[in-house]
C-alpha cells in the first residue's frame, strides 16, 4: 500500500506534528488582540478602585441661610488631605506597574529582553509602594518647613 500524497508531498506519519506549533484560526487571533487590552483594563480598574476608596462622604447642599463652611479650616487639614491623595495616587500607580511587570514576565516566553522589562516594572512598583509608605513622613517634613 502506498502512502497518499497531498499536493505532491508524501503524507506524514501519525504524531509527526508533535514538535510544531499549532496554527490558530480567527478565534485565536481575536483572543491575542483582546489580550493586548489587559494592561489598559487593569489600569482603569485600579484608578476606579482608588477613586472609590479615596472618596470621602457625600456632599449635601446647604439649606437657605446656612453659614458658609470652608472645606479646610486649617493648614493641618489641607496637609492631611494632600497626604491622603498622595498615598492613593502612588498606590494606584504602583499597582499598575506591578500588574504590567507581572504580565510582561508571564508573557516573556523565554525572551530575556522582555523579562528584563518586566523586572524593571516590578522594581518601579516596589519604589512606588515605598514612596506611598513614606509619603506621610515626607508631607509632615514639608509641613514643618511651612509653619
Amino acid at each position: 500500500m502506498t502512502a497518499k500524497t497531498v499536493r505532491g508531498r508524501p503524507a506524514r506519519p501519525a504524531g509527526a506534528n508533535l514538535g510544531r506549533r499549532p496554527t490558530c484560526g480567527r478565534a485565536g487571533r481575536r483572543l491575542s488582540r483582546a489580550a493586548r487590552h489587559i494592561p489598559a483594563i487593569a489600569a482603569v480598574a485600579g484608578l476606579a478602585a482608588a477613586a472609590i476608596l479615596l472618596a470621602g462622604t457625600a456632599a449635601y447642599a446647604a439649606g437657605p441661610g446656612a453659614p458658609t463652611v470652608l472645606a479646610a479650616d486649617s493648614i493641618t487639614a489641607v496637609v492631611n488631605n494632600i497626604r491622603g491623595w498622595l498615598v492613593g495616587i502612588l498606590v494606584a500607580v504602583a499597582t499598575l506597574f506591578l500588574t504590567i511587570g507581572g504580565l510582561r514576565l508571564m508573557w516573556a516566553n523565554g525572551d530575556p529582553g522582555e523579562a528584563e522589562k518586566g523586572k524593571a516594572a516590578l522594581k518601579s512598583a516596589a519604589i512606588g509602594y515605598a514612596l506611598a509608605l513614606l509619603s506621610p513622613l515626607i508631607v509632615t517634613i514639608v509641613a514643618g518647613w511651612v509653619k
